[in-house]
């Protein structure tokens, strides 16, 4: 029996060494975006598994969401009553009582022809006396007089509703030959305009405050989610993980957060126009007008979902920021 012999050292397969692998941009990217995707889902269902606290703080942030929002539309509304008042916005023309309708008409184009005019209109004195009559109802006693003691005028629309620009279009208007008197009276429509400056100073402050309000809401919830979590925080931070690969939960949950309360707000905000536009478009018919409740529309819902997502990711930020700093791995 032959003894069998060892294998030499020659025969011996090569030993190799541990091989190193090079992480590419694109391996480092796909990471990067499965790790989003999976925290995204994580935290997704970490919210539905807490529902009534969920809706909770989603309700929170609706509820400071919907109030400058409602003051937003309260505001858009007061814009467009506004912008129905355009006519009343003119200047009136008193020609002289001697000037017949042909030159009458030559006043009105040339006051047309001036910069700053949009446009004009021309009431000739019989049209005016007429109208006086009609308003009045003194039809009887009016025609007793012999002489139209209304003189002609044009009605001018400026341009601009500036009230410095439009003095200097009455005084250039009121030297034009056949013009007896160029009257101008906006002083109501700058009061107006003040108050429409008050009312978009007073949105702005109640967006401001109501935005820190949502930050709070958002930062106070991240904060008992991160203690709740810190043992798994220092964990991983001790076996290497960045602050940006633990912030990132938290900041999706930040998001949720926003997203939700947004579209609570929007739902909120519809429920209310709704409820309210009956009564509204009641009052408005017995003065024998039409008023309709403005909607928020696509680009607000947009802008509302947008800005409460971005108050809970900053919200979330702050919160995980902080706490951050202070836990040290033991």
């Amino acid at each position: 029996m032959t003894r069998s012999q060892p294998p030499s050292r020659d025969s011996a397969p090569p030993r190799r060494g541990a091989r190193t692998h090079q992480i590419t941009a694109e391996g480092r990217s796909r990471a990067w975006r499965r790790h989003h995707r999976q925290m995204a889902l994580d935290s997704l269902g970490r919210l539905r598994r807490r529902p009534l606290s969920t809706l909770l703080t989603m309700l929170a942030i609706a509820i400071a969401m919907v109030l400058p929002a409602t003051l937003w539309l309260a505001l858009g509304s007061a814009q467009l009553l506004d912008a129905n008042l355009d006519d009343s916005a003119r200047m009136t023309l008193y020609l002289d009582q001697g000037l017949s309708e042909s030159q009458a008409m030559a006043v009105a184009e040339r006051a047309r022809a001036e910069a700053g005019v949009a446009g004009t209109e021309l009431i000739t004195a019989a049209a005016g006396l007429a109208e006086f009559q009609q308003r009045l109802g003194m039809e009887d006693a009016l025609a007793m007089i012999d002489d139209n003691p209304l003189p002609a005028t044009v009605l001018v629309q400026p341009q601009s509703r500036d009230p410095q620009a439009a003095q200097a279009l009455a005084e250039r208007l009121g030297a034009i030959d056949g013009v007896e008197e160029a009257r101008l009276d906006m002083a109501w429509l700058e009061r107006l305009r003040q108050l429409g400056e008050l009312g978009r100073r007073i949105v702005l402050v109640f967006g401001v405050l109501f935005g820190l309000g949502v930050l709070l809401v958002v930062g106070n919830t991240i904060r008992l989610a991160v203690e709740s979590r810190r043992e798994e925080i220092e964990v991983v931070t001790l076996i290497g993980a960045t602050h940006a690969f633990v912030r990132r939960p938290f900041l999706y949950v930040g998001a949720w957060y926003g997203l939700g309360g947004g579209l609570l707000a929007l739902a909120l905000l519809t429920l209310g126009r709704g409820w309210l536009s009956a009564p509204i478009n009641a009052i408005a018919q017995s003065f024998g007008s039409r008023f309709e409740l403005p909607g928020i529309g696509p680009g607000g819902s947009l802008l509302l979902l947008l800005v409460s997502t971005l108050l809970g990711l900053i919200g979330a930020w702050l919160a995980v920021g902080r706490h951050l700093a202070e836990i040290r791995p033991r």
